[in-house]
């Protein structure tokens, strides 16, 4: 019964936490930051209670350590990491559950090319500003997003693409807007697009009829969870 609201009590809690949340004080913002990551975690964890599959597994470890991140991501580098770890998580479940297909592995094609593009933008403005210490952590950051971006597409799993692509697309708007130049509403829109990639990559573990098999030959191939 629970798990039934769950969806609607992650939605209100990130809604409250990016419209109505003052900056200050500083330990109220984090904690109205993690709560809708703590309902996304225990929606993840209700899909399956019975019979926890290693792909669950290690979605709720990326699960957790990107709420990690999010309370650590004043220490720029420390969230940093926590996201970095919750990525490789990612990438290790989406492998595990690897579908291929060619129309799929060409999706590695645009995914290079934009990562490459924004990671370019990204170091020539650190460089300009003499932030010489922060290009490696991060240049390593868009290469593992990246690549978790493309996993998710080879899962053939709707769920996890979706959350691939608009966790990129978060983490594209946040580098840009903190490295690069502002951009309008930036903060609604990491927020908007970050807590809505979670929601949908906790939810690509429901069985494979839930979520059609995308970008493959036939819609009506099951896709292996175990």
């Amino acid at each position: 019964m629970v798990k039934n609201w769950l969806p609607a009590g992650i939605l209100i809690m990130g809604l409250l936490y990016i419209f109505f949340i003052p900056e200050d004080p500083l330990a109220i913002k984090i904690l109205f930051k993690i709560i809708p990551m703590i309902l996304i975690l225990l929606y993840a964890y209700t899909k399956n209670v019975e019979r926890m599959t290693r792909y669950q597994q290690l979605v709720l470890f990326g699960l957790f350590f990107c709420m990690l991140g999010d309370g650590l991501l004043i220490w720029f580098i420390f969230g940093l990491s926590a996201f970095l770890i919750g990525h490789i998580f990612y990438i290790a479940a989406f492998l595990n559950n690897w579908s291929f297909s060619w129309l799929r592995m060409s999706s590695l094609i645009p995914i290079a090319a934009y990562s490459t593009w924004i990671g370019r933008e990204i170091v020539l403005s650190l460089t300009e500003k003499g932030e010489h210490s922060l290009i490696i952590p991060v240049i390593c950051y868009i290469t593992v997003i990246s690549l978790m971006g493309w996993t998710a597409f080879m899962t053939g799993n709707l769920a996890a693409i979706i959350g691939g692509l608009l966790f990129v697309l978060s983490d594209s708007i946040l580098s840009w807007n903190k490295f690069v130049g502002e951009i309008t509403f930036a903060g609604p829109m990491i927020m908007l697009t970050y807590y809505t990639a979670q929601f949908f990559i906790a939810s690509s573990i429901r069985p494979a009829y839930a979520y059609p098999s995308l970008l493959s030959r036939k819609y009506n191939e099951p896709t292996i969870y175990d």
